[in-house]
């Protein structure tokens, strides 16, 4: 990585992130490929990166954060996205998704009681969005909840569900008054282990096989109305802004796949030799290697744009964040396609981890908010159609 980006840095951002690439390379280097041939869940690993207190950059420190900002948060993402792509997830599970939105809408009790929980990892989170009918219009959710006296019984099922086959809470999106679409979604905290919660896990995916995913059924789950997140049909906006936070992780996690894929390339084209030449030698691969650097590199800049905006106040700036995570997550499915062609046949094999490096980088185009509804909110901001931030 280039040296050059540390001028915007503290010395505490620094000592930040040499911190976590240490802990990266020692910690989950080593054991991430087993970790992934064998589909293991590393709760150890997510507990360790609680201990260092990764979860509670943009938390305020009286819920168990560290309170360091946006730029941190993003500066530790990227490097566990460098090293494994299943456990960068877990800052969107116990933070931008979870945590962050219980601290921004839910009641100081929410806070108090569950917020510590997500930062020491003795609590596992996640949030659900997507059913299987309901992707980006999520408008369309047919997941209700229905008041009952001090409840709410909730019925539905949401799909794609990030770790939720180990999680013990949930953000929950359920439409409170169906008829009034997306004016009539509401947010919910639920106990995962409550009655009526059952999960089903999807094992069969492309990449991200140490990242457990499922599905959520809920059949007559009782939530108090006390976990009601924020006032009663104002889900929507929830949403919205909550994404506005999911996608930062999104994005940053995506620049460590690009630094992933660079770092390999680069290993490779020092030490393979052809010709009684290694081939970083040829302009060809340098070629190759320079479209790698200046992908990763540009996608890193707009990543900390977006985060130091939000240090600065700017905390729902849709336009600069939806612009990070088009361009980040296109490079994070670009870059470690260039890097197979560096390693060629050696790529197509798990010999070397450009092939995993691939495969997870994939999913970043379609996780947060598939890559066409970025570039619409960007080209409807651009037009003066529907300004982002508003």
């Amino acid at each position: 990585m280039s040296d050059e980006y540390d001028v915007e840095l503290t010395e505490e951002h620094i000592m930040l992130r040499d911190m976590v690439r240490k802990f990266a390379d020692n910690e989950i280097a080593p054991v991430v490929d087993k970790d992934e041939n064998e589909h293991r869940f590393q709760r150890e690993l997510v507990d360790k990166m609680a201990e260092l207190g990764l979860f509670g950059c943009p938390i305020p420190e009286e819920y168990g954060g560290n309170n360091m900002g946006y730029l941190a948060h993003a500066i530790v993402t990227e490097e566990i996205g460098r090293v494994s792509g299943s456990l960068r997830v877990a800052f969107n599970m116990q933070t931008m998704g979870t945590a962050l939105s219980i601290l921004r809408w839910g009641s100081e009790e929410l806070k108090r009681k569950y917020i510590p929980e997500l930062m020491s990892a003795k609590m596992l989170g996640c949030f659900g969005i997507t059913e299987p009918d309901a992707g980006s219009d999520t408008a369309a959710m047919s997941t209700t909840a229905v008041r009952d006296g001090d409840h709410y019984i909730l019925n539905g099922r949401k799909m794609w569900i990030t770790w939720a086959p180990v999680a013990d809470m949930a953000i929950i999106f359920a439409m409170t008054d169906k008829k009034a679409k997306h004016k009539g979604m509401s947010a919910f905290v639920m106990d995962m282990h409550s009655p009526g919660v059952s999960t089903i896990a999807i094992k069969e995916k492309l990449g991200l096989w140490a990242c457990p995913t499922g599905e959520v059924i809920m059949e007559d789950v009782k939530v108090p109305a006390g976990n009601l997140v924020g006032q009663e049909g104002h889900g929507f906006g929830h949403l919205m802004q909550e994404l506005v936070s999911t996608r930062l992780s999104a994005a940053a996690g995506g620049v460590g796949t690009c630094q992933a894929a660079v770092d390999a390339a680069i290993k490779y084209a020092t030490e393979r030799r052809q010709f009684g030449r290694a081939i970083a030698d040829y302009q060809m691969v340098q070629e190759v290697i320079a479209r790698m650097v200046v992908e990763t590199e540009a996608a890193r800049a707009l990543v900390w744009r977006c985060a130091i905006q939000k240090d600065r106040g700017l905390i729902n700036n849709m336009r600069e964040t939806v612009i990070a995570k088009f361009y980040a997550c296109r490079a994070a499915d670009e870059v470690p396609n260039l890097g197979l062609e560096v390693l060629s046949a050696y790529g197509y094999s798990n010999e070397y981890p450009i092939a995993r490096i691939l495969r997870d980088g994939k999913v970043y185009k379609i996780l947060e908010g598939a890559t066409n509804i970025m570039k619409m909110i960007i080209a409807t901001d651009a037009l003066g159609i529907k300004k982002a931030n508003r």
